[in-house]
């Protein structure tokens, strides 16, 4: 029980769960507005409008920058790693949505059998840039808000 405790407590695996869970419920809430209808699947999954990843990644720097300063060894560990998912996010995970959604549209002009059409591909894998900086402000605003 002590180890629970420990770990709720400890604002440095708090903050940058708290700042997915943000965005997440954040990507919901805009994909249905946009769309008119609610996307559940979007509670955890990637992709979308702001980035969950950068969120998290900026969160965890975020409370490091404030409980270990600017010039921590972990705050610059953090730092990298954040810069790392954030690349990734809107670089190498961007290139993937896009052959996805040509494997998407090779599979429905192609005839095929109706169990094949069950399997597409899923998209939503990548963000944009703008969608990574929203996720990125939206971390460091709840590490700020929490710390």
């Amino acid at each position: 029980m002590d180890v629970l405790r420990e770990l709720l407590g400890n604002k440095m695996i708090i903050t940058p769960a708290l700042a997915w869970v943000a965005a997440q419920f954040s990507k919901t809430v805009i994909d249905s507005l946009r769309r008119h209808r609610v996307n559940p699947r979007l509670l955890v999954g990637s992709g979308g409008m702001p980035s969950a990843h950068s969120a998290f990644a900026c969160g965890l720097s975020t409370a490091v920058w404030f409980t270990q300063g600017a010039g921590s060894a972990a705050f610059a560990i953090s730092a990298a790693f954040a810069a790392v998912v954030m690349y990734d996010a809107a670089g190498v995970r961007q290139a993937v949505d896009r052959q996805s959604e040509i494997l998407t549209h090779i599979l429905t002009h192609v005839p095929r059998t109706h169990d094949d059409f069950d399997r597409f591909l899923e998209g939503l894998v990548g963000h944009t840039r703008l969608q990574v900086l929203a996720g990125a402000l939206l971390g460091i605003a709840v590490g700020a808000l929490l710390h």
